[in-house]
């Protein structure tokens, strides 16, 4: 009960992080919806529609992941050793540069540079939101750790309106950068006095045992579902602009904001789920599978009303807590090395990011304006290996310890 009251004192902390999320929703997402932009000020060549050519920036977005890489080495370390604010103080320096700088960026090498920077201010943020989280909400961890997504998908609801509210009163598309730099310097400056939870209350780092991180094939796998899990909604969030005006569609910015409703949904619908006790391994099935379908439909439906109709299902299946599921499951295996853990199952989200991306700019530049199929024929590949997997790892697990991972999940519902 005293734990409780005592965390009580946590929850501005946590308000703080999860407007970091918002944040991050904004800047993983903001230079998809604005690539003509970037091009137009990169000099990219025209294509025969008379748009510009894109790949150069989807590239330059792919560098993202780079970045995460990059910091990952320091990143979860220093969060388990000399604690979670200064890793996300350090992430916020890092964003803050990364959104100043980057639409006064003189060319492509520069803007690719400054892609590496936000990864690796992803990367920090990663290592001490996630762990502090459900540090903060330990009764809770693993849907406050599901919620973290809900403060991502809210920032890409608005940022359509946002970008349109710009355009109306025709003010410079850095208007959205510079403002969203405004606000993580301001978050930043709170974090920086709001109080954490030390470590002698988390884990007593000093006095407890070394423990020796020991991956099961289960633990493999889940990391593995790191990279197809991300796959999906990765490509969809930085090349769907380009889909939707290829099938008609008036206002492509409209597929942002259904995608987003459908994650925000998912979010409340993965969290019933849990206290429901339903298998998260489960999850990691039947959410994928739904997702292929609905890719295999926009693909074959050519209408602007699938577009939108099929970003809310991606949004729901393939954005809406399945990778934050996965991260809480891999957090409750390694308690202790919550830091590190959490890095460890998001690499291969970060490679996704940087490897899937960058073959999109690749299929972009190939592909000229038909190239959004060729996304989607792609992104349909790397799905079914993900199903694959999911169901690989759903028997893995029966045979490693039987229900131990989903049980634990469950308790940490009925708390």
């Amino acid at each position: 009960m005293n734990q409780t009251v005592d965390s009580r004192k946590y929850y501005p902390t946590a308000l703080v992080l999860y407007i970091t999320y918002f944040v991050l929703g904004i800047t993983a997402s903001i230079m998809g919806q604005y690539k003509q932009d970037f091009a137009a000020m990169w000099d990219a060549a025209v294509l025969t529609d008379g748009s510009y050519d894109v790949s150069g920036v989807v590239a330059v977005i792919a560098a993202i992941g780079l970045g995460w890489l990059i910091a990952f080495p320091v990143a979860g370390p220093l969060s388990d050793r000399l604690g979670r604010r200064l890793s996300a103080l350090v992430g916020y320096a890092l964003y803050a540069v990364f959104l100043l700088a980057v639409t006064f960026s003189p060319n492509l090498y520069v803007g690719y540079a400054l892609a590496i920077v936000s990864g690796m201010a992803n990367s920090f943020l990663d290592t001490s939101i996630t762990p502090s989280c459900m540090e903060i909400f330990k009764e809770k961890g693993t849907i406050a750790n599901i919620f973290t997504g809900l403060s991502i998908s809210i920032a890409r609801f608005l940022l359509p309106f946002v970008i349109s509210f710009v355009a109306v009163r025709k003010l410079p598309f850095r208007t959205i950068f510079l403002a969203t730099a405004a606000l993580i310097i301001v978050d930043g400056v709170f974090l920086a006095f709001l109080p954490f939870p030390s470590f002698e209350w988390t884990v007593k780092a000093k006095d407890a045992p070394k423990e020796r991180m020991q991956f099961t094939t289960s633990a493999v796998v889940l990391v593995c579902l790191g990279f197809t899990t991300s796959t999906t909604f990765m490509l969809w969030i930085n090349c769907n602009q380009e889909l939707g005006a290829l099938y008609g569609l008036t206002d492509p910015s409209r597929i942002q904001s259904f995608y987003s409703v459908g994650i925000v949904l998912a979010l409340f619908a993965s969290a019933t789920l849990l206290k429901r006790n339903v298998e998260p391994a489960k999850t990691l099935v039947a959410y994928p599978t739904v997702a292929l379908a609905t890719l295999v439909a926009i693909y074959l439906v050519q209408e602007p009303v699938m577009c939108l109709a099929g970003s809310f299902l991606l949004g729901f299946f393939a954005a809406g807590g399945v990778l934050q599921l996965g991260t809480a499951v891999a957090n409750e295996m390694f308690p202790k090395k919550r830091g590190v853990i959490t890095p460890v199952v998001m690499i291969a989200s970060s490679v996704a990011n940087y490897l899937v991306v960058s073959v999109a700019g690749v299929l972009t530049r190939i592909g000229g304006i038909e190239s959004p199929q060729l996304v989607l024929l792609f992104n349909m590949a790397v799905m079914l290996n993900g199903i694959l997997l999911a169901l690989y790892l759903n028997v893995s697990l029966k045979r490693e310890r039987p229900g131990a991972v989903e049980a634990a999940a469950a308790m940490e519902a009925q708390r």
